[in-house]
């Protein structure tokens, strides 16, 4: 038997079995990457994030060739073509590979017409195997991840204090959402100037016009393991004892505030949980930094992505075709293109999108997914821009956090209730509404902004369905103080809205 191995663009780490279990045959053991232009067409991925995952992919492939690996990097239109020749020129009888975390690509995989046995290992780079989050589920009766996050603390022994959580709560999340102040002295993030490698990816992306969406320039993301680990070491070190507070808050400007910046690294195989996990607990008890801010980062990494990778393989396939809310409105050209919108917090949040493929989770639920949330925008076409537009996204976090969390498409699956909010909500922890064409008091008139009437609009459009979630009555009693006549007025506003929208 002749085992080869086939390293996936999203598992760029040594620690994974594949790599590790055959550490000590290495010079002997074949080893490839594909770039598939034909694959990567399947989006309008933003620009930047095809440098980072191929700039990333040829970096530990060179890192690999230097470590005596016998590595061989293909760039071609398909994947089948290469792996063909590949396994015949090396006689490879067994192929072994990382199971991918997404189901469309692991369908793909095996899907491939390859002379020789397709061996999937496993994924190893979450606190939690899919298959013991799938136990656990089944033993509960309600899944909320509040619940899954306590079990994991325990599990790990992460921030306790015996059996009990250190500093006697297990959430502070009271603490972690202050609107911003005036003034605010924010650091500014670790950038890194590409190399030749970097620039050579740069260069043949703009040669070969995958995608014409984002700015490609300038390209500042880590793109090593090392250079990822600087950004963990200097998020903690710079950011973690103020991310806390102002973990929520909005700044025109302010792109990166005090987050981590490294989701994108830890969802490539650059960073692994545990060790973020290792390094900001550990800053806690050398610099006794402010629990909110480590309880809450914390919580972001082994409860919110545990808890999203856990309930992505526990649905089913049809999960990602949920619509609760039978929503079908189609994507508004603003997401393409953020100048073709008057809506501040939009026109800010989408530039900088842009400009980026980053945004906050509050930018990501609270703007934008809210807004097409309450505007009645199809599941399924902003969990496919999101899935395009944002550097750390994929299938199995962009279902489970756009389709469950930010759309509310699966009924309550995931969510307890619908992240639905006027302008008054973007007003309190931001500043956009300052500098709006739109009056972020007004739901009816000239200048009513559209958050509000769409808001309205969704309430009273969903109100017998949104009664049978008992922590939506409170927001649906207010629907009473409003009149039949202004009702009309308002659904009369989101028709004429969607009637003048230009469609991507």
């Amino acid at each position: 038997m002749t085992i080869g191995i086939w390293i996936l663009g999203d598992r760029l780490t040594t620690k994974q079995l594949s790599l590790s279990n055959n550490q000590s045959n290495k010079q002997q053991i074949p080893v490839i990457f594909i770039e598939s232009s034909e694959y990567v067409k399947q989006h309008p991925y933003h620009r930047q994030k095809l440098v980072l995952v191929w700039s990333a992919m040829r970096h530990f492939a060179a890192e690999l060739e230097a470590d005596n690996w016998k590595v061989t990097y293909k760039i071609a239109a398909d994947f089948a073509t290469p792996l063909q020749d590949w396994l015949a020129t090396n006689n490879i009888t067994e192929l072994q590979i990382t199971t991918p975390c997404d189901r469309p690509f692991h369908n793909l995989i095996q899907s491939l017409d390859l002379n020789c046995e397709i061996k999937f290992l496993a994924d190893n780079h979450f606190l939690w195997s899919k298959e013991e989050f799938i136990t656990w589920a089944n033993s509960r009766k309600r899944l909320l991840m509040e619940d899954f996050y306590r079990e994991g603390r325990k599990r790990f022994n992460i921030l306790m204090d015996g059996k009990k959580p250190l500093g006697g709560k297990w959430n502070y999340d009271k603490d972690n959402r202050k609107p911003p102040k005036k003034n605010l002295s924010t650091p500014s993030p670790l950038t890194f100037e590409p190399d030749a490698i970097t620039q050579e990816v740069i260069d043949w992306i703009k040669q070969e016009k995958f995608s014409d969406y984002g700015r490609i320039e300038p390209f500042n993301w880590a793109v090593t393991r090392q250079q990822a680990q600087q950004v963990l070491t200097y998020f903690v070190q710079e950011c973690l004892p103020q991310f806390g507070t102002y973990q929520d808050a909005m700044v025109t400007g302010e792109y990166t505030m005090w987050h981590s910046l490294i989701s994108p690294y830890l969802n490539l195989g650059l960073l692994e949980p545990r060790e973020i996990i290792d390094a900001v607990e550990t800053a806690y008890y050398q610099r006794e930094l402010p629990l909110n801010s480590v309880e809450g980062f914390i919580r972001q990494v082994m409860g919110w992505r545990e808890y999203m990778h856990g309930i992505y393989h526990f649905q089913d396939e049809n999960y990602s075709q949920s619509n609760w809310f039978e929503h079908h409105q189609p994507l508004p050209e603003f997401f393409g293109d953020a100048s073709k919108t008057d809506m501040n917090c939009l026109h800010q949040t989408l530039t900088q999108v842009e400009e980026t493929a980053y945004g906050h989770h509050i930018q990501r639920l609270m703007v934008l997914g809210n807004f097409a949330l309450i505007a009645g925008i199809s599941p399924q076409e902003i969990e496919n821009w999101f899935h395009s537009a944002f550097i750390d996204a994929y299938d199995w976090v962009m279902q489970t956090n756009v389709i469950g969390m930010g759309q509310f498409a699966d009924g309550g699956v995931l969510a307890s209730k619908p992240y639905a909010a006027s302008a008054n909500y973007i007003n309190k922890m931001s500043d956009y509404c300052g500098n709006c064409h739109y009056n972020k008091s007004d739901r009816t008139g000239d200048r009513a902004c559209p958050f509000n009437f769409f808001y309205w609009d969704f309430l009273h459009r969903h109100h017998e369905r949104l009664k049978s979630l008992g922590r939506m009555n409170l927001v649906l009693s207010h629907l009473k103080r409003i009149s039949e006549n202004e009702f009309g007025e308002i659904s009369s506003l989101a028709r004429k809205w969607w009637k003048n929208q230009q469609i991507s």
